[in-house]
């Protein structure tokens, strides 16, 4: 919601006004100076919309503040054109309404134009969120990257790596609009107040390192490449179990750590639906843009999301920390998923963070069943891992 300053107006004042915490309308305008406003300069008010109200005969001002339960100065900021004392009936005016309940609806099938959409109303409601893209697709989507957050640790999380776990996007982005809610409710999540999570952690998330390939699952084949992923499918055009991206390599497998036992024993010897290292490391734009990501803002720990297991890793070849330990017996709490230390895998993101960083990383296995898991599952992943993202915050 955007309001223009008025003589006398300041960020403590709206914080005050709307109940809102001050550093999020900071960080809500990164370009203005809080002590030097100007009249008539626009101030983004994180948490709240404005919609259209027309007057009916006997409204005042008082009244509707009474009836929606917000201040009288509220709706003279977002109405300066309008005399409170001369309201006419059918006039238009502007209500403030804070947002209580969740954009992102995660139980559907969740392709790359439903996380713009979800992203483009997220950052309208949450502008002291920054959307950046950290490079493209084979097929030139932006691979969007959301961070907030002020502290000095740094959290990263990903999610849809492979094609047919696209669920973990879902999951992703509806812990990220509950974190949103809390912040600006002021509410607690499992009896956790958020706001000194947003003071001492900087959060980035990659909700869609494969949107091709997600699309792919979802929507079938794009024109340019479809002969060659039928090709590849063995001639069909059910995708559902497809896991790389539209080239045919398993961006999982894509990292310099122990690569060369993959591209060994890995039955697919060329681009394939699955499990195809590629030619060489990194020969990929999304596998590429990760790790440019992680050497750019190194993270003190980092989680991927994938399915299925209900279980998650947190080992790699001895090069993780002890605080990796103590990470994974909390996780292990607060979820009652089964952590394993070591698993005879290599060449995968996490692999290789803990290898190049030696910081904690995890492979968190959503879920259980064949993917692409059923969205009927989507309300127990919730809650099951709901734990572990605010663990990787507090602890």
């Amino acid at each position: 919601m955007k309001v223009r300053v008025r003589s006398g107006d300041s960020f403590w004042y709206y914080s005050q006004l709307f109940q809102i915490p001050l550093n999020l309308i900071t960080d809500s305008n990164p370009d203005l100076n809080p002590a030097n406003l100007q009249v008539g300069q626009e101030i983004q008010i994180p948490g709240y919309i404005d919609k259209f109200y027309s007057i009916k005969r006997g409204d005042t001002f008082w009244k509707l503040s009474a009836i929606g339960n917000m201040s009288v100065d509220a709706l003279m900021l977002l109405n300066q054109n309008v005399n409170p004392n001369q309201l006419k009936a059918g006039e238009n005016i502007l209500l403030p309404v804070r947002v209580t309940s969740p954009i992102v609806n995660g139980k559907r099938e969740y392709d790359y134009h439903v996380l713009q959409d979800d992203l483009n109303q997220l950052k309208k409601i949450y502008p002291f969120i920054n959307i950046n893209s950290v490079g493209k697709s084979v097929l030139g989507l932006p691979i969007q990257e959301i961070r907030l957050g002020n502290g000095p640790k740094k959290v990263q999380m990903n999610a849809s790596f492979h094609a047919n776990e696209w669920i973990t996007t879902s999951i992703l982005m509806s812990y990220l609009n509950t974190y949103l809610l809390s912040l600006t409710n002021s509410s607690l999540i499992r009896g956790i107040s958020t706001l000194p999570l947003y003071n001492s952690v900087e959060l980035t998330l990659i909700p869609m390192v494969n949107p091709d390939g997600v699309n792919l699952v979802l929507n079938g084949p794009p024109g340019e490449f479809r002969e060659s992923v039928i090709k590849m499918n063995n001639g069909s055009t059910d995708f559902n179990d497809w896991k790389a991206n539209i080239r045919g390599i398993d961006l999982n497998n894509q990292y310099l750590a122990k690569w060369e036992i993959e591209k060994e024993r890995k039955k697919p010897k060329a681009p394939s639906p699955r499990d195809y290292p590629g030619d060489a490391p990194l020969t990929e734009p999304e596998a590429i843009a990760m790790e440019n990501l992680a050497r750019s803002l190194p993270f003190d720990r980092m989680l991927a999301f994938h399915t299925q297991g209900k279980e998650f890793y947190w080992g790699y070849e001895g090069f993780e920390p002890p605080e990796s330990k103590r990470l994974a017996d909390e996780f292990e709490r607060v979820s009652g998923y089964k952590a394993v230390c070591y698993i005879d895998s290599h060449a995968g993101y996490r692999d290789w963070f803990i290898q190049e960083f030696r910081r904690p990383g995890f492979t968190i296995e959503l879920g259980k069943g064949v993917n692409p898991l059923p969205l009927s599952q989507f309300d127990e992943i919730y809650e099951d891992v709901l734990g572990i993202f605010l663990a990787s915050l507090y602890m």
